[in-house]
């Protein structure tokens, strides 16, 4: 039997694919282990959006190859959007790398290992859609549609994924159901803009039906939005958001940038004044939602001006999280041709002058939380028998704290006992660190049933779900 080690790099839509990798593997008699030294073939699943990234996912790759120098790896794979944006530069740098696949060829995975000798070519097992590979299985991800439309001049994910499209909505009601008996507690729904979700299917389908369905023919507690742009944040969405409790009051719009001048050379379609009224609507149909943005700093012809607006954009807005981000120039933008201007190391000064500046808008904004009741998620165990590690609904999963929840004496007396995926009642106490909280409970809400076994009885397709595009996922 082959064994194999999948490495994922990058974004939560990698992790999606990776996923399905990993089903597709697994469903054809391959074993995956953890220690990639016991690996046969090595598969590194890389991200190309940033140079750091693109960093690395060499590093793992020649990390790989080194294990394969050393005689028990028999094979090392590159995959994903690296190698779509850089293959021929790749195959003459890394000779010792056996295939390359760019995300449009990530079909070749089997079949290539097939080829090689490495892989039986038949399937041993129903192939399920997707098999969980981290070490949260109530946390997962549901990605809705591929690529990007978008001109922004510093991105190159159109490069990399192409043009946007949209999964059927039927699939995707279908996944979700699958993940459900996963046991997955919470859904996150990804995408390079989750708002844009539909416009080019034409049959009536867009964000707003897909959660309707989601929350109609799921019993998922938490279903979470992440990354939509402002653009398409439409009053019927936010009234979707606000009528239906089991969708988190939580939204992730990218603003890039506060200044005016600095957006329109990014071809970025908001200024000050849109992204104020947006702003405003959001908050005015969703009571008490929290609202995560991401900024860039150091792009080309930015000057200190331009910085400092961007400080007072961001402290008139008041968002609740800011990702802080320093511009790197992609060969292909629009941007790779202008004059990079800003050196690295004020880039960076000026990242952590406006990380600084967040850190500060964020612990007023959680102030408001201090003392109320709220629903949490258990992650894990904390570091004391009387403490739970868990997440609010303003809390997205890895990017924005922690909820740490302390069992009163009594509670622990009668052997109170929580498992990762249950949802506890709690007091919110106070801030801490900026970012995190602590809390005490209250009581347990809901408990996670058993999930279904995903190895070796693979899930089947649902009935009563006409899924009638079948290949859908735009490899």
């Amino acid at each position: 039997m082959l064994k194999f080690g999948l490495v994922t790099l990058g974004c939560d839509k990698n992790t999606v694919d990776s996923e399905r990798y990993l089903a597709d593997l697994v469903a054809h008699g391959a074993e995956p282990v953890q220690d990639l030294g016991n690996a046969d073939v090595i598969v590194v699943n890389t991200c190309g959006f940033i140079d750091a990234a693109k960093a690395e996912s060499i590093e793992a790759i020649v990390d790989a190859a080194r294990l394969k120098d050393e005689g028990q790896v028999k094979a090392v794979f590159a995959i994903g959007c690296m190698v779509e944006r850089h293959k021929r530069e790749l195959v003459d740098a890394l000779p010792e790398v056996d295939v390359f696949l760019g995300n449009s060829e990530t079909d070749r995975l089997v079949p290539e290992l097939v080829e090689r000798g490495l892989l039986g070519g038949s399937l041993v097992e129903h192939p399920g859609v997707r098999l969980f590979g981290g070490d949260l299985p109530h946390v997962r991800y549901l990605k809705i549609s591929e690529g990007c439309d978008h001109g922004c001049a510093f991105c190159a994910i159109p490069l990399m994924r192409g043009k946007h499209r949209s999964f059927a909505l039927p699939d995707l009601v279908r996944e979700a159901q699958l993940l459900e008996a996963q046991g997955a507690r919470e859904i996150n729904l990804v995408a390079q803009d989750l708002a844009h979700y539909g416009r080019d299917r034409r049959d009536g389908s867009a964000l707003p039906e897909l959660l309707e369905a989601l929350v109609r023919e799921t019993t998922i507690p938490w279903l979470r939005t992440m990354y939509l742009y402002s653009t398409g944040i439409t009053p019927r969405l936010l009234e979707v958001i606000a009528a239906n409790d089991r969708i988190v009051r939580w939204l992730d719009t990218p603003m890039q940038h506060g200044s005016d001048a600095v957006l329109a050379r990014m071809r970025r379609p908001e200024r000050q004044k849109t992204i104020r009224e947006r702003l405003a609507m959001y908050r005015a149909i969703v009571p008490d939602l929290a609202v995560r943005t991401s900024v860039i700093v150091g792009f080309p012809g930015e000057t200190e001006d331009d910085f400092l607006t961007l400080c007072d954009f961001l402290e008139e807005m008041q968002f609740d999280r800011v990702g802080v981000f320093t511009y790197s120039p992609q060969e292909g933008t629009r941007a790779y041709g202008m004059d990079d201007d800003v050196a690295d190391s004020i880039k960076q000064e000026r990242k952590e002058r406006l990380e600084e500046l967040q850190r500060a808008i964020t612990a007023v904004r959680y102030e408001r939380f201090s003392g109320r009741e709220a629903r949490v998620l258990v992650e894990r165990a904390g570091d004391a028998p009387d403490v739970w590690t868990c997440r609010a609904p303003w809390q997205a999963d890895d990017i924005d704290g922690l909820m740490h929840v302390t069992v009163p004496e009594p509670l622990l007396a009668h052997g109170v006992r929580v498992l990762p995926g249950a949802f506890l009642d709690v007091r919110v106490d106070r801030v801490v660190d900026d970012y995190d909280f602590t809390a005490t409970l209250l009581r347990v809400a809901d408990l996670p049933v058993a999930a279904a076994p995903t190895r070796p009885a693979r899930a089947l397709p649902l009935v009563g779900i006409d899924s009638t595009t079948a290949g859908s996922f735009g490899r």
